[in-house]
């Protein structure tokens, strides 16, 4: 039975005070809690149906409390329109170090990025992409939103996000010899441009782009080209232009590595 206390915790995961009083984020659907389960992430609580818990394969005893719940309690209980059999939550980890090395050969920077959903597609393609960890400015949308949980699609659970001023990633000294891209309207084509490996890719917000104070450290400017001649497309979503930068890097890698 889900109590009234745990109604009002859960809903109260909506909003990123609460998420930091309780050090915990909300996790909703059978994939979800699933992949939360297979984490490191600790999993403070699930509240799930009788039938998730017996036909799971995955192992549940990793949960510090087990809730069965009906399907109506996880509707009263749940953020979603249309919510599955299970939500879990999870506890927020302990800020990590950012990794001294980059050796993806690919890092993207979010300055500013304030939609939840645009950010949660951008975890899904760089785990997809095999890019290990994510820079945030500290503007950026909250990682453990339930709106970036839920577009992440799991991913979130695969892929280490760094809230961090650019100034401070710009003066590191493991990154001294790393490029520095952006991403920029009257930038050069990314298509036929040099693309090195250990580059941070600096991507702006969605209505600003990239902060002025940041561009003069940019070594260079790239741009996705419009191919509709008369221009009169919409500019891309930043999630959209995102996994199209991480796409063209990582072929470009690839096609090295298969070249030598």
């Amino acid at each position: 039975m889900v109590s009234k206390n745990i109604v009002k915790l859960i809903k109260s995961l909506s909003l990123k005070k609460y998420r930091e009083k309780e050090g915990l984020f909300l996790v909703e659907g059978n994939k979800m809690v699933t992949e939360a389960l297979c984490s490191n992430y600790k999993v403070a609580k699930i509240i799930a149906t009788h039938e998730f818990l017996l036909t799971t394969k995955t192992d549940t005893s990793y949960a510090v409390e087990i809730i069965e719940a009906s399907q109506e309690e996880i509707r009263k209980a749940s953020l979603l329109k249309n919510p599955q059999n299970s939500m879990a939550l999870c506890e927020i980890p302990e800020n990590e170090n950012i990794p001294e090395n980059i050796n993806n050969g690919l890092t993207l920077y979010l300055d500013g990025i304030q939609d939840p959903g645009n950010l949660g597609t951008i975890i899904r393609t760089c785990d997809w992409f095999n890019i290990g960890f994510i820079l945030c400015s500290p503007d950026t949308a909250d990682i453990y939103s339930p709106k970036v949980v839920q577009a992440s699609m799991g991913s979130i659970f695969r892929t280490k996000l760094f809230y961090i001023p650019a100034w401070q990633v710009l003066k590191k000294e493991s990154f001294k010899n790393v490029h520095i891209f952006g991403a920029f309207p009257d930038g050069n084509n990314i298509y036929t441009e040099y693309l090195p490996e250990n580059t941070i890719m600096f991507v702006g917000n969605e209505g600003n782009g990239i902060r002025k104070e940041v561009e003069p450290f940019i070594n260079k400017r790239i741009m996705i080209p419009c191919f509709k001649n008369n221009g009169s497309a919409e500019s891309l979503n930043v999630a959209v232009a995102a996994g199209i930068i991480c796409s063209e890097f990582k072929r470009r890698f690839s096609y090295d590595s298969y070249s030598k």
